[in-house]
């Protein structure tokens, strides 16, 4: 199959991307033929070729008409690394790869950029000029994408991307999908760099994409609402599970946008596939000249079928495992130790019988969760149970892909979790609650549900 191999080794953002796939031979009057399905009215894209610390790339950008009156991309508050004019992609991918903002109006230099990724790396420009922006939600975007004439596996696509993102900035405004907005601005260019990413993979027939640990940057940047940590929270939310370091760049290297791209779209590895042999390569480059090689590279190749990330990486994950021995405490409460732990985030809990020390029988309480719950999962442990103390270590998780679908007995719907290797059902197991509850209201054995469960393949 073909397959494509991201080295995100000065970030990513929508436009570095592009660029690179560009780069990597998509046809940019094909790009522009499919962008004009969208209606998305006046824009233009630049297209052209830049050389990085020596390295010969493609720099991709939308320029809209505020833009174009003014001479000069936005200025934002964030020293972006890549950029959408489209050398501002880390600009722009501030204002629009966060592409989604507050309702109120903003001066490019100093408002929208720092929650609200857009996907282009600006220039830093310090004209600051204020306009008054119309504000979409993700319903916007979506009717958008729907009244296009898109192929409908684009637009479905497209659309988990922006779900991903409008998720994380709810998550991080303490909001709700529904409520986050996209700026006018942002989303021209975030629609066209969503849109024409997916549009690039599926011409370039990519099956598979793999993608190398994430350069994030580090420091802070300036935003309206004061200083904002890099990555930025809708960046590291969406990063969560995918190996990603902070690199020598004092400056932002990915953006919302690139991230939501390879949540949606990357299974990320640690090095590149067994099995998986390069045939071209892409640069796309991002704005700034800084102490790397500002660019994106890609390889396209193809990978056989049984390709298994970098040995056995396929859904690597990095998670925290939370532990300690408990040996002087009624065992009576455990279980409601674990309910607790359930409900504040744990991926999972469980108990081990050990023997400690002077042949005490105890049990070891061991709790499996990611990075931004464990402080509150720690905080549990100590105050349901006796322990003095926890061990905390990394630990390195390898799932299979999973998903949900609903199974109809003669009892009744009950929801079964399938869990897939490279596209494959290889385990299917019906929710226990559902079939319990089906078992209780029906009057059938248990196990009679669960096996009717497995049989139907709806």
């Amino acid at each position: 199959m073909k397959a494509l191999y991201l080295e995100p080794f000065a970030g990513i953002s929508g436009n570095m991307l592009l660029g690179a796939l560009l780069d990597a031979g998509v046809p940019f009057e094909y790009l522009q033929d499919e962008f004009a399905k969208l209606h998305l009215g006046d824009y233009e894209l630049v297209f052209k070729g830049v050389n990085k610390s020596g390295i010969q790339a493609r720099y991709f950008n939308v320029l809209l008409p505020e833009e174009q009156e003014h001479g000069h991309t936005h200025g934002h508050c964030h020293d972006h690394e890549h950029g959408h004019h489209h050398e501002h992609e880390q600009d722009h991918a501030w204002m629009h790869a966060h592409g989604i903002a507050h309702s109120h109006d903003h001066e490019h230099l100093h408002e929208e950029n720092c929650d609200h990724g857009h996907h282009h790396e600006h220039e830093q420009d310090h004209h600051t000029h204020h306009h008054h922006h119309e504000h979409r939600n993700l319903h916007d975007i979506e009717e958008i994408l729907e009244h296009s004439e898109l192929a409908e596996e684009v637009i479905a696509k497209a659309k988990e991307v922006f779900l991903a993102i409008a998720k994380a900035e709810a998550k991080v405004h303490g909001s709700t999908v529904e409520e986050i907005h996209f700026h006018e601005v942002g989303a021209i260019d975030t629609i066209i760099d969503v849109v024409g990413n997916i549009l690039a993979l599926q011409y370039l027939e990519i099956e598979k994409i793999f993608t190398a640990p994430v350069n994030t940057g580090f420091g802070f940047v300036e935003c309206a609402h004061g200083q904002m940590p890099v990555p930025a929270p809708a960046t590291a939310e969406l990063l969560q599970g995918m190996p990603h370091y902070r690199g020598t760049v004092d400056k932002e290297m990915t953006t919302p946008t690139g991230a939501a791209l390879l949540k949606v779209l990357a299974v990320p590895v640690q090095e590149v596939p067994s099995g998986f042999t390069v045939t071209r390569i892409g640069y796309g480059a991002g704005t700034r000249d800084v102490s790397i090689p500002n660019v994106l590279r890609v390889n396209v190749g193809t990978c056989e079928e049984s390709c298994v990330p970098g040995g056995m990486d396929a859904g690597l994950e990095t998670l925290i495992m939370l532990e300690c021995n408990i040996d002087d405490m009624n065992p009576e409460i455990l279980p409601y130790v674990l309910d607790r732990l359930f409900e504040a985030g744990a991926n999972d809990a469980w108990l081990e019988p050990v023997i400690m020390k002077k042949g005490r029988p105890a049990q070891t309480l061991k709790v499996l969760c990611r990075e931004p719950v464990q402080l509150k999962l720690q905080q549990i442990m100590f105050t349901e149970t006796t322990t003095l103390g926890i061990r905390r270590y990394p630990v390195a998780r390898i799932a299979l892909e999973r998903r949900w679908r609903e199974a109809d007995t003669p009892w009744g719907s009950v929801r079964v979790k399938e869990g897939l290797l490279h596209g494959q059902v290889i385990n299917s197991v019906p929710e226990f609650e559902d079939c319990k509850r089906v078992a209780q209201e029906s009057g059938q054995p248990l196990k009679k549900v669960e096996a009717a469960a497995l049989n139907n393949k709806k």
